[in-house]
């Protein structure tokens, strides 16, 4: 690789790249999230599908060739549309990926609910590590709501597409949390300052 600007961005983005890929092995190798996981020839079936797509891909372009596909989980059927935004501002590297969005599906259908609000704004992107961060949110809360339907993760989700409605912006992740830990503390749940929602 040339000592240029263009071989420097291409090391930096390799690393970037391989620093998520780490992230989501990570992810998925952990076990003890409490949303019941898809079975795994489901998801093999699933990533069969993704074959003829060259990656990276976007959402609109995975929602445009398995959009209508359902994948089966323990807690019902979801359509890949239902889970996925189907915008450009998206962008999946590889069917790891996209596993990773799609196998909680209650986090990835209000994800796409905050990617389609993010994706109206001209001026404002919703980062990686905010996107992450959101994710991570919305997994406590699902933890944290078990019992109630996941009520509180689509409180939140709400306020957040409320906020970029009506300021034109995206709120910051620890105003996520903020929001989160507050659904939480008025609903009875204790949130002790030492977990991710005890901001």
């Amino acid at each position: 690789m040339a000592d240029d600007k263009s071989g420097r961005e291409e090391q930096a983005q390799n690393a970037d790249r391989r620093q998520r890929e780490r992230a989501l092995a990570t992810e998925l190798a952990r076990g003890d999230e409490p949303e019941p996981p898809f079975e795994p020839a489901v998801l093999v079936d699933f990533e069969a599908k993704l074959e003829p797509l060259s990656f990276p891909v976007t959402g609109a372009e995975v929602v445009a060739a398995v959009g209508d596909h359902v994948i089966e989980s323990t807690d019902g059927e979801y359509a890949v549309e239902e889970l996925l935004a189907e915008t450009d501002v998206e962008t999946f590297d590889s069917p790891t990926a996209l596993r990773a969005r799609i196998q909680r599906p209650t986090v990835a259908a209000m994800m796409k609910q905050v990617v389609e609000a993010a994706a109206t704004l001209r001026n404002a992107k919703l980062s990686q590590s905010q996107r992450d961060a959101y994710e991570k949110t919305f997994r406590e809360l699902v933890a944290v709501d078990a019992i109630d339907d996941d009520e509180g993760l689509q409180v939140v989700t709400d306020w957040i597409v409320e906020r970029i409605d009506e300021k034109g912006t995206i709120p910051g992740s620890r105003d996520v949390r903020r929001r989160a830990s507050k659904y939480c503390r008025e609903n009875g749940y204790q949130v002790r300052n030492d977990e991710w929602l005890g901001v």
